[in-house]
């Protein structure tokens, strides 16, 4: 995300993440993460229009090497800081 923000020309004042996971029991009976929620709360140096920001998430999503890798769904859901 935030060299997504970079590339855009935009300066990112504070990043934070209230993640939370579900560890539960997977489909071979073994505990594992079984979803990730990420939170994340972005504030910009200027006024970023908020379709933007959810493209720019939506972006960080897919092309995220850790969310494209693990068995475990992981999904984004944007929050104000």
């Amino acid at each position: 995300f935030l060299a997504i923000a970079a590339r855009k020309g935009l300066t990112v004042e504070a990043y934070d993440d209230a993640a939370a996971g579900t560890l539960d029991k997977n489909a071979a009976g073994k505990f594992a993460m079984t979803k990730v929620v990420l939170r994340p709360r972005v504030r910009f140096a200027d006024d970023v229009d908020p379709a933007t920001v959810s493209k720019m998430h939506a972006a960080a999503h897919e092309n995220c090497f850790i969310a494209q890798s693990v068995r475990t769904e992981v999904s984004v859901e944007p929050g104000e800081l």
